[in-house]
């Protein structure tokens, strides 16, 4: 399965659920372990940014425009 962002389930890009999807990971472990590491210093945030710019949008939902 390749890596992408899912269009439904997601909280805020996408990552984290695309990140557990791809490894067949909970997605509040995912979740969890992003939020902790956050208050770790370095530059979690900005890794998070760049997977939300690098990580492709998952393609298999349905267009809403007609």
């Amino acid at each position: 399965m390749k890596l992408t962002r899912p269009r439904s389930g997601r909280v805020i890009a996408g990552v984290c659920a695309g990140i557990a999807r791809r490894f067949g990971w909970d997605v509040t472990i995912v979740r969890l372990l992003s939020v902790l590491s956050i208050v770790l210093p370095g530059p979690q945030v900005l890794v998070y940014l760049v997977l939300w710019l690098v990580i492709p949008q998952d393609s298999n939902a349905t267009s809403s425009a007609s």
